[in-house]
């Protein structure tokens, strides 16, 4: 499989590389800063630099041309404000979902948040977070793509115990990274999780076991 992963620095990302280097699967990891590339070269994946904030769609679909599939991972980061919120987790998952599209990429998989599907209405920037997300996810469950969205709980840098909780319905847990890496990369060779909205927490099932009783 060949897939291309926007946000390829981010924590998230650079798990799935590595699982998906591990099983000789081909990675482009999308940066937006030259000075990751090595990074990604270490993790088994072939950067790119391609910032989903300022390049087109047009630019995207180049980059992401002939892929099997692609991940959003990126994210304007803890750090940013509301502004940020709305250009990078909303805008650049809508110029990748045009790329896409433009490209003939088919899959799509989301990495979005528990708390999208009933977002807040304040001001926060947790909240406006929330809704970028909201929007993003409507916009690619709406579209032609066979789209998966992966909602995690709380996200947490301990190491992932791979093993995780997955519901088709909201619930709220905290989950290690590379738990939701190992999810997404189940994902990806799970057809039966196309077009279905999951959530995820640390739970006690293996991921293939989880990621099966869920779809079923």
């Amino acid at each position: 499989m060949d897939v291309a992963i926007a946000g390829g620095h981010g924590k998230i990302a650079r798990s799935l590389t590595r699982l998906l280097a591990a099983h000789r699967d081909r990675v482009r990891g999308l940066i937006r800063n030259a000075d990751h590339a090595d990074d990604v070269r270490a993790d088994g994946g072939e950067p790119v630099v391609c910032d989903l904030e300022w390049s087109t769609a047009d630019e995207i679909a180049r980059a992401i041309a002939g892929a099997d599939a692609t991940v959003f991972a990126a994210g304007a980061g803890p750090g940013s404000g509301p502004e940020r919120k709305w250009t990078v987790d909303r805008d650049g998952a809508l110029r990748l979902l045009a790329a896409a599209r433009a490209a003939g990429v088919e899959r799509y998989v989301m990495i979005s948040s528990v708390g999208a599907e009933d977002p807040p209405d304040g001001d926060d920037v947790f909240s406006v977070y929330l809704r970028a997300k909201a929007e993003a996810d409507r916009a690619l469950a709406a579209s032609d793509r066979a789209w998966t969205i992966v909602r995690p709980g709380r996200l947490q840098d301990d190491p992932g115990s791979g093993r995780v909780r997955i519901a088709t319905e909201p619930f709220r847990a905290s989950v290690p990274r590379e738990d939701v890496a190992a999810v997404v990369h189940a994902v990806l060779h799970a057809p039966r999780s196309v077009r279905r909205t999951l959530y995820v927490g640390a739970g006690e099932d293996p991921v293939d076991e989880a990621l099966a009783r869920a779809l079923a």
